[in-house]
Order: structure tokens, then C-alpha cells, then sequence
């Protein structure tokens, strides 16, 4: 061999001895003296390698999207494989029963999925989860759900206290402003008369009672007037008739002389060829019909008088909020003309039909108007406070499961312990609800993952009726 060739050959080994030292200071060799507990632990930050079977598949790009079977995304990527090791799990891991301290003893395990399987020793389901252990003191209250700390914190549950509230259930309507016809009078004879003049008033203008509106005269008026006029001026003794002075007067006031016309005739003890008509009431002329001259016939319309210093407010309740209304509840009307301000009424009066087309019923409200702002005709809309002065024990509307039939609250008996219980609920407003039965004051509800809870008192009991079953035969 040349001295060539050792050069060469020299080279190779020097290359083959630095390769062989780099790998060897990278990668801990494991000599056959080593056991495989004694290596180093695996720090590259990889993650263990997922176990069981591929229960579904996400979205590679971490959006909230999941399938059942192989998919592609839009823009062509692959779902990804989820095995049971790597599912989400609000579950605890089952602690070991603690045989030998007899503190507390497994009676049973349960399905983690909620199917009606049990095991008498801990096992799998076929995606890899551990069954739930049962144990024997919470067999013996089947009513108590009790969760872990760790479970609890990862669902959220939070819980609030039964309280006494003021329940304010306010009802609102549309509402339409009449006049109260308690307060309408009608200007109308009571015989056959002519008018000689009327007042200058016109529909609008406001008349005060005793106020003279027209002057008449009728055939019939002057007869009854003159015949008290004779009854008065006849003496018999020197005394006067009485009880034919009494059916002089009792004839004109027949006739609608008010007692102040009847008196000044008296006075005077002459008949006047015309009478004056004085208006009936204080009010605004809703209406006139009287003119100079014309004749009228008994009861026709000659004025129209409204008194409107209090007003009606006319709405329809739908049927389902009646029970809610009582006379005498505070009203706050708000008309459509002045949204910027609020009357306040009463509710006076509940119609007792319901209008069979709209299925409401018609509530009265009385509403003074002073300022005589509010019109006839007018819309307004209406705020009833429906049981405002009334304390009702009360739980937020969140902690009322509702399944048509029943309603449940969770009731949080601490230290990760509740009580799904029964109850009766009454009216419903501002976020909270009246609990007619089922909860005492101060016990604390779940407001929060109660339906979590219901859903486990229910496997429970469906889990404790099985295992009844199957003892029984």
C-alpha cells in the first residue's frame, strides 16, 4: 500500500469518528447494562401518543365544526382524527375505592354516557371512558346530585338566594281617552216651545252652571205659571192654599223650571211672557243645535254640556294578563300628543265580556284632567303596575327549569350537594318569578348549568329504578 492510500484511508476514519461523536453527544445511547426505567424522560414537548378508537373529526383550522365521518375542508385540507384519549370530559377521573378504610364503598359503576349499563368493577366503554363510580351513601338519598369541585369550576354552576321582592308586573295596552258620560248633560224641553234668543255661545265655549243659554216660551209654560201666580195671589182667611201651591210648583218643575226660576215667578207674582234657560252644569258646549226664533219640540237636543275636568281611559287587556287587574291598581297613560308626559289614574271598573274577536277585555280607567289637555278621541298608552305593592317570594327567571308539566329548581345545599325540588310558580316580571310552593326564603338555587344537574338527578333515578328492578327479580 502507498503512502497514497494510508493518507486516504486516514481520512475516512478521522470523517467516521466525528459523525459517530456528534450523534453519540445528540441522542443518549442506551447500553444493554441500562434498564429502560433508568433513560431520561422524554422534554422534546411532544404529546403522548392518542389512544382508542377515533370517536370524530375536527376542523383543522380550530373553527367550531365537526364530523362524524372523513371530510374535507373547503379549501381541501383533512378533518382531523379525534380519539376517545383526546375527547373533552367534564367527568373527574373515579377515584379508587377505598375497600380497606371502608369510608366510603362503590356499590356500582355507571355508564359515563348515560346508557342503562352497569358494572359491578371499574371497565371501559367502547370509546375508552372510564364508568362512573356509584357509591352506597349516595344510593341512600336518591334526591341529591353530588358534583366535584373540579366539575363545578369547569361548568360554571353559580347560585343566588330566594328573596321577598316587590313583584311589579307592569301591563300595557293601548288605550283610547272618552268622556265620562256621567258628566254629559242635555239641553232639551219638556213641551212644545219657541225659542226667543239664544246666548252668544258656540260649540267650545266653557258655560257655568246657573249660566242663562237661550230665552223661550211655550203655550203650556205660561199656563202652569200663571196658575201658581193665581194660587199665590188667592187668599182664603188670609192664608194661602197649601196644598194647592205645592201642585202649582210641582207642575213647573214637570216642566224643567229649576227652583230659582220658580222663585223669582213667586216674587214677582206676574207671569213672564219669556223664560230664561239656564245651562244644567259647569262644562264645554259639545254641542249646539239652538237658534233664534225656531221652534222646538219636546226633547229635541238643544245644547250639549260635557264636563270633562275627569276623564275616561277605555283599553283592552288581553286575556291572559286579566287575572293580573284589579280595580283600584295605579295607571300611567301616556297620550300618543304629549309622549313626553304621564297621567296618572286608576283602574275603575273590569268590563265583564270579552270582545270575542280579539280576545281582550275592555278595562276602565278614570284619569282627572285639570289642565283639560286630554281630548276626546284621543290615543294614549297604558302602564298598569299589576301587584306593585305586594311582597312574593321570588327566584330569578334562569333558575326555573320549565318542561311544560313541571317546573324544578336546583336548590344548593353546599359543599358541591343539591336537591332538584318541585315547584309552583305564580306571576313573572322584571327578570324574576313568584314561587307559590316548593322553596323557602333564603335557601340558595342554581342559576346557572342547572340544566346539567337536572339532567344528572335524572340518570340517577333512572339508574336507581333499574338497579331496583333488577334486585327485585
Amino acid at each position: 500500500m502507498t503512502r497514497r492510500h494510508i493518507l486516504i484511508l486516514l481520512g475516512f476514519v478521522v470523517v467516521a469518528a466525528s459523525l459517530a461523536w456528534l450523534v453519540a453527544g445528540r441522542f443518549k445511547w442506551v447500553t444493554p447494562s441500562e434498564t429502560p426505567g433508568e433513560a431520561e424522560p422524554n422534554i422534546s414537548g411532544k404529546a403522548p401518543a392518542s389512544t382508542g378508537p377515533i370517536i370524530y373529526y375536527r376542523d383543522p383550522d380550530g373553527r367550531p365544526a365537526y364530523s362524524l365521518t372523513p371530510k374535507k375542508t373547503s379549501a381541501g385540507k383533512d378533518y382531523l382524527p379525534v380519539h376517545a384519549s383526546e375527547d373533552v370530559s367534564f367527568e373527574d377521573k373515579p377515584p379508587p375505592a377505598p375497600a380497606a378504610s371502608g369510608k366510603r364503598r362503590v356499590r356500582f359503576y355507571r355508564n359515563p354516557m348515560g346508557l342503562p349499563d352497569t358494572s359491578p368493577v371499574p371497565k371501559k366503554d367502547s370509546m375508552g371512558m372510564d364508568y362512573i363510580p356509584v357509591y352506597e351513601d349516595e344510593a341512600e338519598n336518591g334526591s341529591i346530585v353530588t358534583i366535584a369541585p373540579g366539575k363545578l369550576q369547569k361548568t360554571g354552576v353559580r347560585s343566588e338566594p330566594v328573596e321577598r321582592r316587590t313583584m311589579s308586573v307592569p301591563v300595557r295596552a293601548a288605550g283610547r281617552i272618552e268622556f265620562d258620560p256621567r258628566r254629559i248633560s242635555v239641553v232639551a224641553l219638556r213641551f212644545e216651545g219657541f225659542i226667543e234668543s239664544v246666548e252668544k255661545f258656540a260649540e267650545g265655549d266653557y258655560v257655568r252652571k246657573g249660566q242663562p243659554l237661550f230665552r223661550v216660551y211655550g203655550p203650556n209654560l205660561s199656563s202652569a205659571a200663571a196658575e201658581y201666580v193665581a194660587v199665590l195671589n188667592a187668599r182664603r182667611g188670609g192664608s194661602i192654599d197649601a196644598q194647592r201651591l205645592e201642585g202649582a210648583k210641582r207642575r213647573l218643575a214637570n216642566l224643567g223650571l229649576d227652583e230659582g226660576t220658580i222663585s223669582a215667578i213667586g216674587r214677582a207674582r206676574s207671569v213672564p211672557r219669556t223664560i230664561s234657560w239656564p245651562a244644567p252644569q259647569d262644562g264645554h258646549i259639545l254641542e249646539r243645535t239652538a237658534l233664534n226664533g225656531m221652534r222646538a219640540a219636546p226633547g229635541d237636543t238643544l245644547f250639549r254640556i260635557v264636563d270633562h275636568s275627569v276623564v275616561w281611559v277605555l283599553a283592552d287587556i288581553a286575556e291572559r294578563d286579566i287575572a293580573l287587574i284589579a280595580p283600584g291598581q295605579k295607571v300611567d297613560v301616556r297620550p300618543r300628543a304629549y309622549p313626553d308626559r304621564t297621567f296618572k289614574g286608576k283602574v275603575a271598573l273590569i268590563y265583564p265580556h270579552l270582545n270575542m274577536e280579539t280576545r281582550t277585555a275592555r278595562v276602565r280607567i278614570e284619569l282627572p284632567n285639570p289642565d283639560g289637555l286630554l281630548r276626546g278621541d284621543m290615543y294614549a298608552e297604558v302602564e298598569i303596575a299589576a301587584g306593585a305593592n305586594e311582597k312574593a317570594l321570588t327566584v330569578p327567571e334562569s333558575a326555573v327549569i320549565d318542561t311544560g308539566k313541571r317546573q324544578v329548581a336546583i336548590v344548593d345545599k353546599g359543599e358541591g350537594r343539591f336537591e332538584p325540588r318541585e315547584i309552583k310558580i305564580g306571576r313573572r316580571g322584571e327578570g324574576f318569578v313568584e314561587i307559590k310552593s316548593g322553596l323557602n326564603e333564603n335557601e340558595r338555587v342554581v342559576t346557572a348549568a342547572n340544566f346539567l344537574i337536572d339532567a344528572e338527578s335524572n340518570l340517577k333515578a333512572a339508574l336507581r329504578a333499574l338497579d331496583q328492578g333488577e334486585a327485585g327479580k
